[in-house]
């Protein structure tokens, strides 16, 4: 892995930081515009730069789907393993394609493109506004809002992921499910002292058992409609098995194991255009290639192989998915 300083790429600067007591602390992303005035929404001008592995990318990727906004915004997607040189479009490997904007050969000479100074992570998802020839913007939480709202009316579906009468309780549970669920796991993963583990662990379990209390009396995060909420715990909850359960030791639980967030994960996997966003051997690819601090040998296990197309049986639990997402 790398990073890039003063625009040049560097191989011996990546370090996973942690503060003083070995926790790990996720790097702020650095291009924060938004679409809007000076960038307006317009069909064909975007441009998505995704992992299929990446669960933040992921988020991204489903939003585009669930509204279907496909012809209005492009995507290239990096090859999944990631090494010294950072990510890297392998357009001959299954689900990675050319950069169809610039034709690098990697992401990092887009984020020199858009600012030949650039000192930071080189990280997906990033939305690249083709007309003004710059990134708008490299932070997950905030291209899913952009997405859902900006693009609505370019939007092939009639799907409103922050409807008005939810949003505070949108904006609550996304804040309130990133520290220990989706940071959680990473955490986790790349904690350097027991404590640390021990502290990731038992507040990713404790907010898991929550959410799957909630779910039991409720279809969705934020009540009886999809939001942007389930999204941002999608992308967690469908990599956790397959991968967080053994790569990053959060084993005390599968997911699989769970009254309701199981059912739940299986009735995301199933709304229209979601299964086109999941590639599964990029996830372990991705995972247990990349990290050889974790994975030394880079062995990808074969398994567990969980059945997310199963019948889900949550239909009688009110609300819904909007109607353009009812098959």
């Amino acid at each position: 892995m790398g990073r890039m300083v003063d625009g040049e790429w560097r191989t011996e600067a990546e370090q996973i930081e942690h503060d003083e007591g070995g926790e790990f602390e996720r790097e702020t992303t650095s291009f924060r515009d938004w679409v809007g005035d000076e960038y307006p929404a317009e069909s064909g001008r975007y441009h998505l730069y995704v992992s299929y592995a990446c669960p933040w990318a992921h988020r991204t990727l489903l939003v585009r789907a669930l509204k279907g906004l496909e012809d209005a915004v492009s995507v290239s997607v990096v090859d999944p393993v990631r090494f010294d040189q950072g990510w890297e479009f392998a357009p001959d490997k299954p689900g990675s394609t050319p950069d169809h904007v610039h034709g690098s050969e990697y992401l990092r000479e887009v984020y020199a493109h858009a600012d030949p100074a650039y000192t930071g992570r080189v990280t997906v998802p990033v939305l690249y506004d083709t007309a003004e020839d710059t990134i708008v913007n490299n932070e997950s939480e905030e291209i899913m809002r952009m997405l859902d709202v900006a693009f609505h009316d370019l939007a092939d579906r009639d799907v409103d992921l922050y409807p008005e009468g939810y949003r505070d309780e949108v904006d609550r549970v996304v804040e309130d499910i990133y520290d220990p669920i989706n940071n959680g796991v990473y955490r986790a993963g790349f904690a350097e002292t027991q404590r640390a583990y021990d502290n990731a662990v038992n507040d990713l379990f404790d907010a898991l058992a929550h959410y799957d209390d909630v779910l039991g009396d409720q279809r969705y995060l934020a009540g009886d409609v999809l939001t942007e909420a389930d999204v941002a715990m999608f992308t967690t909850l469908y990599r956790f098995d397959e991968v967080y359960h053994t790569h990053f030791k959060c084993n005390r639980e599968r997911i699989a194991d769970y009254d309701n967030l199981w059912p739940y994960l299986r009735e995301l996997c199933q709304l229209p255009g979601v299964a086109d966003t999941l590639e599964m051997d990029h996830v372990k690819q991705h995972y247990y290639r990349s990290h050889g601090h974790l994975n030394p040998k880079r062995l990808v296990p074969t398994g567990p192989n969980p059945d997310f197309f199963a019948a889900h049986e949550r239909d009688d639990l009110p609300g819904g998915p909007p109607a353009d997402l009812q098959r």
